[in-house]
């Protein structure tokens, strides 16, 4: 599968941003740049030559997005969701944008943005994106919910996907709900638990359909 030319190169542009932000920037940033935070809202410094890793983070994926459907063994099936596909790519360069403007932003201004409640707001809004997707991702072994009982039966690939495209979009929002309740080292263990069931539940009832295929019960 090849991405469509619109696609490609918009991927590509939101790919090389971060870099172009950075530098136009880094005469200006401080030595040292937050870089790491933790629950509660601890901050770690870095040097700030260390922001260009967020910068090469972009690039690699896209050029990932561009590989991964052309060794995939299931290459085929990539057509049958690509807009999908060049949706959640966009989405990802996107994402890695927002992350080197809100240290760029703390880096200027520490403190202005209230950095656990947005990163936590984003990824909460990521995990509803792919949960809506996902019921569109076809038999692959790069993207989805791959386990070895998804990937030996289309059928369960298309009842855990479902399941897992339910769970995954309400518990993107549940997220962003209860981070605007929740705080600290509550919030985190809290999506902890979301994400655990996010997991959990389809690979686990993966493997409870695959069983139930009659050629597989013993």
């Amino acid at each position: 599968m090849k991405m469509s030319k619109f696609g490609l190169i918009v991927v590509w542009v939101l790919a090389l941003a971060p870099a172009a932000l950075i530098a136009v920037v880094w005469n200006s940033l401080p030595d040292m740049v937050p870089m790491h935070w933790g629950p509660g809202g601890t901050v770690r410094y870095d040097p700030k030559v260390n922001i260009w890793w967020l910068a090469v983070i972009s690039p690699v994926l896209a050029a990932l997005f561009m590989l991964l459907p052309k060794i995939d063994p299931r290459r085929k099936n990539y057509e049958k969701f690509r807009g999908v596909y060049e949706a959640f790519s966009i989405f990802m360069m996107l994402f890695m944008i927002g992350i080197v403007g809100l240290v760029i932003s703390e880096s200027f201004s520490p403190g202005t943005v209230q950095i656990d409640f947005w990163v936590t707001a984003v990824c909460g809004l990521l995990f509803a994106f792919l949960g809506n997707m996902m019921p569109k991702f076809k038999s692959n072994y790069f993207v989805g919910i791959r386990t070895a009982w998804t990937l030996a039966n289309t059928e369960v690939w298309n009842k855990t996907h479902r399941l897992g495209g339910f769970i995954w979009f309400f518990g993107g929002l549940a997220i962003l709900a209860l981070n605007f309740f929740l705080h600290g080292t509550i919030m985190f263990v809290a999506l902890m638990v979301i994400l655990a069931v996010m997991v959990l539940v389809p690979v686990v009832m993966s493997y409870v359909w695959y069983r139930q295929i009659p050629d597989q019960q013993q």
